[in-house]
């Protein structure tokens, strides 16, 4: 497709880009007024009527990946710079710069991808960590029976209807039940399960939840956004990809995977030999879970995504083991490439 090749080109050009001014000037040849993408996009107009429909969605999300792809370089281009400034400052001043600290990378995780999500045009809500059994598995489709209810997985305060969150699904269900459509919500958070500790599992993670109502939603515009946001985290090379799953809030469901940063694909300890890392599960809203919101199915469609927050900051900085975000070590410095098996 042309605009997929538009895209490539665009991605080899921007990374020899290292200054703002020759940023700005790409920005204006791509996107600007009388730019590529710009040009495509007033081309149709002069398309038949079904043709723009077709056609308009898909050099939107062209244009939304464009653009994401200068918002990051733009960030590490500032980066450098403040970087580069601090360092002759403190040279003039015959100072050696000492390191004072940084965020927690789930921290860091967060932002970027609320960052990436409001340029989308999405909101950001937040929910009690201590939920109900209602918006935590009932509002979700979750059937009495499903293992997710079992005491072994979900740790319960006052069984049965008082627990800790599993999922930032829960947020997904409160938005639903409260905000009329259409409506583009993301929802970071802490999450509980019962689980055994070890290298790639912890009773204490983080998910970030997102939902889309609109008249009109389907698998073409989730895919889309899970490119773009890959690409915007990981880089236009990252390899992706697609399988079914089953979640019961959703149908169909999907899992996004990621080729392993730590062996690329090979096959390690981290991705457990396969050579692909599960990013985290999505789907077509259920059509129950919009009627127990109150939603007509027939008028209003959607979709939902939930991301394992600790494996894309696992990802982004390198690092092997779980919990090493939750053990407190300060002094920490990820590696490539450790624990290769």
């Amino acid at each position: 497709m042309l605009g997929n090749k538009i895209l490539d080109e665009l991605s080899s050009q921007i990374k020899a880009v290292s200054t703002e001014a020759d940023l700005t000037a790409l920005w204006h040849k791509y996107l600007g007024r009388e730019g590529i993408i710009k040009a495509q996009i007033k081309a149709l107009a002069q398309l038949p009527l079904e043709e723009k429909r077709q056609q308009g969605p898909l050099w939107q999300q062209i244009q939304e990946q464009a653009q994401a792809l200068f918002d990051t370089r733009a960030a590490e281009i500032r980066a450098t710079n403040e970087e580069a400034a601090w360092q002759a400052e403190a040279q003039s001043l015959g100072l050696v710069p000492v390191k004072l600290g940084h965020l927690h990378p789930i921290t860091q995780t967060i932002r970027k991808l609320n960052e990436l999500f409001i340029r989308l045009g999405y909101s950001i809500m937040e929910g009690p960590e201590i939920e109900t059994d209602e918006f935590c598995f009932q509002r979700l489709n979750v059937p009495p029976d499903h293992p997710a209810r079992d005491m072994q997985d979900t740790f319960y305060l006052e069984e049965p209807n008082v627990l800790l969150r599993t999922q930032t699904s829960s947020i997904e269900a409160r938005v639903l039940a409260n905000y009329a459509p259409p409506l583009k919500v993301v929802c970071p958070g802490r999450v509980y399960r019962n689980e055994t500790v070890n290298k790639s599992n912890h009773f204490i993670f983080h998910h970030y939840q997102g939902v889309v109502v609109m008249p009109k939603v389907s698998l073409v515009d989730l895919f889309g956004t899970f490119t773009a946001l890959f690409q915007a985290i990981y880089g236009p090379e990252v390899k992706i990809r697609f399988r079914n799953k089953y979640y019961p809030e959703v149908e169909p469901g999907v899992g996004p995977d990621m080729q392993c940063f730590n062996c690329h694909g090979t096959g390690c300890s981290v991705c457990k030999g396969v050579g692909w890392i599960e990013m985290g599960g999505a789907g077509l809203i259920h059509p129950k879970v919009l009627t127990m919101a109150g939603l007509d199915p027939r008028e209003w469609h959607g979709f939902a995504f939930g991301l394992g927050l600790d494996r894309w900051a696992m990802a982004s900085y390198n690092i092997t083991d779980i919990r090493t975000l939750l053990g407190g070590n300060l002094g920490y410095k990820p590696y490539h490439h450790e624990n290769i098996v």
